[in-house]
């Protein structure tokens, strides 16, 4: 009699190991099923996604690629402030403009309002975690008051995007301005 309840009292840990079991089982087949068969090859990699990154367009270069066409802003932005920039930060994928060396696309020039707003992408004081000793923060529209210039002027009437300081240096050269910006 004792053996019997004994049995009723262990028959649900019995079901639950047969289904425990049940279950690694499938997972252990379905795993060998719908893995890719390089799956596994370089540690937890699969082997021919290398392949398949060699196989993606590239659509990133560096500055260099675009000073092959853009030679009279190399020296202009090599110079300037905004050197460690990448051109495609403000210009967009290299991809979008140059196809085995030929020109595909334009190149988006911005202009007016955008100017601002691409600018500020980088340099609006709103922006708490930006590096404020590596790049220069200005708030809108004080930036344009402290200057006493109208509130409605891009950065690009005072800035050449390319170096940024390059106009402000002509100008104060100009009329005779010794400090540095």
């Amino acid at each position: 009699m004792q053996s019997e309840s004994r049995s009723k009292y262990y028959s649900h840990l019995v079901r639950l190991i047969i289904a425990l079991v049940v279950v690694g089982v499938a997972g252990f087949f379905a795993r060998k099923v719908f893995s890719p068969a390089t799956m596994g090859q370089y540690g937890h990699y699969r082997g021919a996604d290398i392949e398949d990154q060699k196989n993606i367009p590239v659509r990133l270069q560096t500055n260099e690629s675009c000073f092959q066409c853009h030679k009279p802003i190399r020296r202009i932005h090599r110079k300037g402030v905004h050197k460690t920039v990448s051109c495609e930060i403000c210009h967009g994928p290299y991809a979008d403009h140059v196809k085995d060396g030929k020109k595909t696309g334009t190149l988006p020039v911005r202009r007016g309002k955008e100017i601002t707003h691409l600018c500020l992408r980088c340099h609006n004081k709103i922006i708490q975690a930006r590096p404020r000793k590596s790049i220069k923060m200005v708030g809108m529209p004080q930036h344009l008051e402290e200057k006493k210039v109208r509130i409605e002027h891009t950065c690009d009437q005072c800035h050449m995007v390319h170096d940024p300081l390059l106009w402000i240096n002509q100008a104060k050269e100009m009329i005779g301005i010794k400090e540095e910006m």
